[in-house]
């Protein structure tokens, strides 16, 4: 398996995940086909007419008379990026210059450049899968010829060690037993992102060290991602690690909050992720492995150990993980991400340092001043009903609390203005003393009306299931340039971040 922690071997990393490189190519027409494929069969007499350099992905002697080469280990296939067969290549000074897949009488001609070519055969005819993209067979070919993409040392473990064991010795895991991360699965990961595995996507906090793509891969197979989750983890990866977030605070602090994650755009749809029912418990994989990805990264790379750098009191179960998707599609209102100043169909995750969810309850209020002295008065308890200013907080509202708003025709900037309103709190009730509770604010204060947050101290996330009249609130660190704000980052799609 590969190592999670050091930096790994030196060198430089081939440039981009692409499998597509430089090989030396004859000249002229290079045809791949297979004899399992029934239109390679068709284009035999096809094949007959050209001068073409012919391999043949499974039998040696197909097709029969042509001297074709043998890609017995699929080598050519694989470096070529061969997906279908049959392909045809055209290469000039060892270059291909233009290809085709299948059979399309137009193509075959025009890149052959005889002009009756294929006549009597059928316009048009799909392909075959290239067995370089056979997935019981991709794994395999991904170690044999793109395992040099990997940097990270090597963990050799003897036959009778237990993987499982070995990475809770080495202090490699949340407690929870994590994916073996084999130098398959971890070239499988990378593809989602067309990201150079050499790429540092952040300098993380405490140990201040260089992660790359690689390292994030790694680490999302010990989380239990799938690829198209990688670039979810790089962006809440570059979000937590930055100053604004500050991510070395939020561990130090022994208050119990950790990343909370929360993803915007159709991506997370297209991904499978939980946006109602449910939506910040169990059982869904991408708001788990996610979650759960970047707190392995703090962890194992990062330095950013329980009992070491992290010095929670008691800490909450979402230092697991804690990822979860808005209900942008059932929301009455404009999206997280879109009030932070994104487009609609942009994909992102914004990070909080948060503490784990309290339920907001009223099952009888149907107008919405009533509900929105609701979540005032429960609101005005974080993290003491006496301290106002200091922190930040997320309101996760759910459907059937947001329909009173949004029936009484209250949106998003509507809903937060009420709830504000309702939090400007006399100075009286707050210094300390008063009440007899000894914490509070300066005596001094005693005549000033405070808000009991900043005026974009409160998140509004629309999302769980729909029944229910409940919510749910989340408190933050401290807040400001003193303690942790709020980020959000743009999640790049793999086709958006450069080809190879």
């Amino acid at each position: 398996m590969l190592n999670v922690c050091d930096v790994g071997r030196t060198g430089d990393a081939r440039a981009g995940y692409g499998r597509h490189m430089e090989r030396a190519l004859p000249d002229g027409l290079v045809v791949i086909v297979k004899r399992e494929c029934a239109t390679c069969a068709m284009v035999v007499p096809v094949l007959e007419r050209l001068h073409a350099t012919i391999y043949t992905q499974d039998d040696p002697a197909f097709p029969e008379g042509l001297h074709a080469i043998h890609d017995s280990d699929l080598s050519v296939s694989w470096h070529l990026d061969i997906e279908t067969v049959p392909t045809l290549l055209r290469v000039i000074d060892g270059r291909e210059v233009d290809r085709t897949v299948g059979w399309s009488r137009a193509a075959w001609q025009a890149i052959t450049g005889i002009d009756d070519l294929g006549d009597d055969l059928p316009v048009v005819r799909p392909g075959c899968g290239s067995l370089s993209v056979d997935p019981d067979r991709v794994d395999e070919l991904r170690v044999r010829f793109g395992g040099d993409v990997l940097r990270a040392r090597r963990v050799e473990l003897a036959d009778a060690e237990d993987d499982m064991e070995a990475m809770f010795d080495r202090g490699w895991t949340d407690g929870l037993p994590v994916t073996p991360p084999t130098e398959a699965r971890v070239l499988r990961m990378l593809t989602g992102t067309t990201r150079a595995p050499s790429d540092v996507v952040a300098v993380v906090p405490p140990d201040l060290a260089e992660v790359t793509v690689e390292k994030v891969a790694i680490n999302a197979v010990m989380a239990g991602c799938t690829p198209e989750y990688l670039p979810w983890v790089i962006a809440a990866l570059e979000a937590v690690c930055t100053n604004e977030f500050n991510i070395h605070g939020v561990l130090a602090t022994t208050m119990p909050v950790g990343p909370v994650v929360i993803c915007n755009g159709p991506g997370t749809r297209a991904i499978g992720m939980n946006s109602g029912m449910n939506v910040l418990g169990q059982g869904n994989r991408a708001n788990m492995t996610i979650g759960r990805a970047l707190q392995l990264i703090i962890r194992n790379v990062g330095g950013g150990r329980p009992g070491e750098v992290d010095r929670a009191t008691h800490g909450n179960p979402g230092k697991l993980s804690f990822c979860f998707a808005e209900d942008e599609l059932g929301s009455p209102w404009t999206s997280l991400a879109v009030a932070r100043g994104l487009a609609r169909d942009t994909d992102s995750v914004t990070v909080f340092a948060g503490e784990g969810p309290r339920c907001v309850v009223d099952q009888l209020a149907r107008d919405p001043d009533s509900l929105a002295n609701t979540f005032a008065a429960c609101l005005r308890t974080l993290h003491n009903p006496k301290l106002v200013l200091a922190f930040d907080a997320i309101v996760i509202m759910g459907p059937e609390h947001a329909r009173v708003f949004a029936d009484a025709g209250w949106d998003r900037d509507r809903v937060l203005a009420e709830i504000h309103a309702r939090l400007q709190l006399p100075g009286s009730e707050l210094v300390r003393g008063a009440a007899g509770i000894a914490e509070g604010i300066p005596t001094h204060l005693a005549d000033v009306t405070l808000p009991k947050f900043r005026p974009d101290g409160l998140l509004l996330v629309h999302a769980g299931g729909g029944a229910g009249l409940f919510s749910v609130i989340i408190g933050g660190w401290a807040n400001g340039e003193v303690g942790s704000q709020p980020v959000t980052q743009i999640v790049n799609p793999p086709t958006e971040q450069g080809a190879p």
